[in-house]
């Protein structure tokens, strides 16, 4: 596959590599002639500048996710707070509200027991008065009937009035 020309004064060999340098020649002079390496070099920049905008962009969204984030934090850290101060508050409520009410029970107990107490002297003091009323009834219808049958009328009436009068002065001393 060698061939051989002769050309001018001597005389070249011409292979294979030859013709391929020749080719690359020409398809490196075609590229630059038909300006293919700035064409390709327009489209990496572009793609070099989308790639740096898209960069940018994420950055952008990465800060303002940032910002939200934060945002959120802080909203949670206050909600947390808002949280323990209404719970902190609703136990001193609710520890008010216990103290309050054993303190009303602890009134009602002692007025109700006030009142029974009252009640329970009021039955006393009526129970003496009815056996007094009664006794004195006993007593004077005895004193009565033993006048009646062992004293005459002038004696029995003088007997009866100094009886009444000392009855009276003990009920009075009794009363006081």
């Amino acid at each position: 596959m060698i061939c051989q020309k002769k050309i001018g004064v001597g005389i070249m060999v011409i292979d294979s590599t030859f013709w391929v340098a020749v080719s690359f020649v020409i398809f490196f002079g075609a590229l630059v002639y038909l300006k293919i390496p700035q064409k390709v070099n327009e489209v990496l920049n572009k793609l070099i500048s989308d790639i740096k905008n898209e960069i940018n962009e994420s950055e952008k969204l990465r800060t303002e996710a940032k910002i939200l984030l934060d945002n959120a934090q802080k909203k949670l850290d206050t909600a947390q707070a808002v949280s323990d101060e209404i719970l902190k508050q609703a136990k001193k409520d609710s520890d008010k509200m216990v103290i309050e009410l054993n303190s009303k029970f602890h009134k009602t107990s002692e007025i109700k027991k006030n009142l029974a107490e009252n009640k329970i002297r009021q039955m006393k003091e009526s129970a003496i008065k009815e056996i007094k009323d009664a006794s004195i009834k006993i007593a004077l219808d005895s004193v009565k009937k033993i006048i009646t049958t062992s004293v005459n009328k002038s004696k029995l009436d003088a007997l009866f009035q100094k009886n009444l009068d000392e009855t009276k002065e003990e009920l009075k001393k009794i009363n006081l």
